[in-house]
C-alpha cells in the first residue's frame, strides 16, 4: 500500500486511513490540480481571445460586455455555491466509504440546482433592461448591454446542469474528464463567436482569397456563441456523471430524486454563506463598475480587458483550489484530520509560488496582454498600468483563493463569507471611492491590490489558528 504512486490508489489510501507520505501528498496535489489549472488556464486563454474578438468591434461594444460582466459572474457564482452545498458532501461521503448514499446525493442534488436555477433565470430576465440604466452606463452602450445579458440569462438551466455535473466529477477526484470538457467550451466558444459575431467576409489565405460566412450578430453573437458552447458541454459533461463515473454513474443501483430534509439542510447550511458572500462580493464589484462607469468607454473597455488579462495569472490558483477542496472533504470525510492540515499548507503555499511567478510575466508583459485584445492605444495603455500594479497582490491573492477552496472542503464557510465581505465592502470600495477621484481607473486597481494583499494575510493568519477543523460540517 506505501507504494501506490496512481490518482485512484492514492485517493484509495485517504479512504482506508493508510498513511501518506510526503512525496505521495505531493504527487497527489499536483495530479489533481493539474488538469484543473490546465482547464482554467485554457479558459482563460480562450476568454483572452473572446474578449479580443469583441474588441474589434469597437470600445462601445466592448464596454457593453465589459458592464454586464461582473453580472454574469454574480449569476454564475450563485449557480456554483448552490451546488457546492451538495458537491461537498458527496465529497465527505466518498471519504468515508459511502459511495451509495453519495450517488443518492447526487440525485437530489440534480432536481434542487435545476430548480434554483430557473427561478433565479426568470429574475435575471427581469432584471436585463433596467440594470444597465442601474450601473450608470452612458445610453447609446445600454441596449448592447441588455441584449448580452438576456441572452446569457435564457441559458443559465443549461449552465447549471454543467456546474452540477462538473463538481460532483471533481469531488470525486476525477479533475480529468470536466478539465478536458472545460477545455472543449472554450474551443468551442471561440469558434462559435467566429461565425456569430462578424458578418461574411473575405480573408487572405497564402494568397487565396476565402469567403467566410458570419452571422454579424454583433455583442448578441458574442452571448450566443458562450451559450452556445455552455449547452453542448453541460449535456455531455451530464451524460459522463450519469452513465460513466466510476463512483457516481446513476446505473450502478436505483435511487430516488425526492429532495430529503437532511440533505437539503446541509446543503444549504453549507451553500448559504458562500451564496451570499458571493452576491455581496459581485454586488461591490458592481457598485466598483458604477464607479469606473462615468470615466468613460476608455476605462470601461480598460477595466474589463484588464479583469480578462489579470485571470490568466489568477485561474491557476482556483485549479489547485479545486483540488483542495477535493483532497479535505476526503480527508476530512475518511476523520484524517492530520492529514487535512498537511494538504491544506501544502496546495496554499504551492499556489502562492505559481501564482507568484505568473504575476512576474504579467508585469512584463503587460502592454502586449492588453494590445492582443485593444487597438485603441488609450485602452492598452491604461490597463498595463492598472495590469502592473495589480501583479504586486497576486501571490497573496494565492493564498485567499485557496485557503477559501480549503475551508469549503470542511464545510466552513461562514467565517470566510465574513473575511472576504469584510475586506471587499470596506477595504476595496472604501478606497476605490477615495482614489478614483484623483488617480482614475488607476486609483480604483490600486485600491484592488492592496485590498487582496489585506484578505490573503488575514486568511493565512486563519488558516494557521486551526479553528476551522472544529468547525467543519461533516456529512
Amino acid at each position: 500500500m506505501a507504494q501506490a504512486s496512481g490518482k485512484d490508489s492514492l485517493l484509495k489510501l485517504i479512504r482506508e486511513r493508510q498513511p501518506l507520505s510526503l512525496r505521495q501528498q505531493l504527487q497527489l496535489t499536483c495530479t489533481l490540480s493539474l488538469p484543473a489549472v490546465l482547464a482554467n488556464a485554457s479558459a482563460m486563454v480562450m476568454n483572452f481571445i473572446d474578449a479580443a474578438m469583441v474588441g474589434q468591434l469597437g470600445a462601445d461594444d466592448s464596454a457593453s460586455v465589459g458592464l454586464m460582466g461582473t453580472t454574469s459572474w454574480l449569476f454564475e457564482g450563485v449557480l456554483s455555491a448552490f451546488a457546492a452545498g451538495y458537491a461537498v458532501q458527496v465529497a465527505h461521503l466518498l471519504g468515508a466509504k459511502r459511495n451509495a448514499d453519495a450517488r443518492q446525493t447526487v440525485r437530489q442534488a440534480i432536481v434542487v440546482c435545476l430548480s434554483f436555477s430557473l427561478l433565479l433565470a426568470g429574475i435575471g430576465l427581469l432584471l436585463c433592461r433596467p440594470l444597465p440604466v442601474w450601473l450608470g452606463a452612458e445610453p447609446h452602450i445600454r441596449e448592447h448591454a441588455t441584449i448580452y445579458f438576456g441572452t446569457f440569462m435564457l441559458f443559465v438551466p443549461f449552465f447549471m446542469i454543467d456546474i452540477v455535473a462538473s463538481s460532483m466529477l471533481r469531488s470525486s477526484g476525477n479533475m480529468r474528464i470536466p478539465s478536458i470538457l472545460n477545455i472543449l467550451m472554450c474551443v468551442l466558444d471561440v469558434i462559435f463567436n467566429f461565425f456569430l459575431i462578424f458578418p461574411t467576409r473575405e480573408i487572405l489565405i497564402l494568397g487565396q482569397h476565402l469567403t467566410i460566412p458570419g452571422a454579424g450578430l454583433g455583442v448578441m453573437g458574442a452571448a450566443l456563441g458562450t451559450a452556445s458552447a455552455g449547452l453542448v458541454i453541460s449535456l455531455l459533461m451530464a451524460y459522463y456523471l450519469v452513465f460513466r463515473s466510476n463512483e457516481l454513474r446513476l446505473t450502478l443501483d436505483r435511487g430516488s430524486f425526492k429532495p430529503t430534509w437532511n440533505t437539503f439542510t446541509k446543503a444549504i447550511k453549507i451553500s448559504t454563506p458562500m451564496g451570499l458572500q458571493h452576491i455581496m462580493m459581485c454586488s461591490a464589484s458592481i457598485v466598483i463598475t458604477g464607479i469606473v462607469a462615468p470615466l468613460g468607454s476608455i476605462a470601461l473597455a480598460a477595466n474589463s480587458f484588464g479583469i480578462t488579462a489579470e485571470s490568466l495569472c489568477y485561474m491557476s490558483g482556483y485549479g489547485i483550489a479545486d483540488a483542495a477542496t477535493t483532497l479535505i472533504g476526503q480527508s476530512l470525510g475518511a476523520g484524517r484530520k492530520r492529514l487535512t492540515r498537511s494538504f491544506a499548507w501544502i496546495t496554499v503555499l504551492s499556489g502562492m509560488t505559481i501564482m507568484g511567478m505568473m504575476a512576474v510575466l504579467m508585469y512584463v508583459f503587460a502592454p502586449e496582454l492588453m494590445g492582443i485584445m485593444s487597438p485603441v492605444p488609450e485602452v492598452v495603455e491604461l490597463g498595463a498600468r492598472c495590469l502592473r500594479v495589480e501583479a504586486w497582490a497576486e501571490p497573496l491573492f494565492a493564498a485567499a483563493i485557496i485557503s477559501y477552496g480549503v475551508f469549503v472542503g470542511a464545510g466552513y464557510t461562514l467565517v470566510p463569507c465574513g473575511i472576504n465581505l469584510v475586506s471587499m465592502w470596506i477595504v476595496r470600495l472604501g478606497l476605490s471611492a477615495l482614489l478614483v477621484t484623483s488617480m482614475g481607473l488607476y486609483g480604483v486597481w490600486l485600491a484592488m491590490a492592496i485590498e487582496l494583499c489585506f484578505r490573503g494575510t488575514v486568511y493565512l493568519l486563519w488558516l494557521s489558528s486551526k479553528r476551522w477543523m472544529k468547525k467543519a460540517v461533516i456529512s
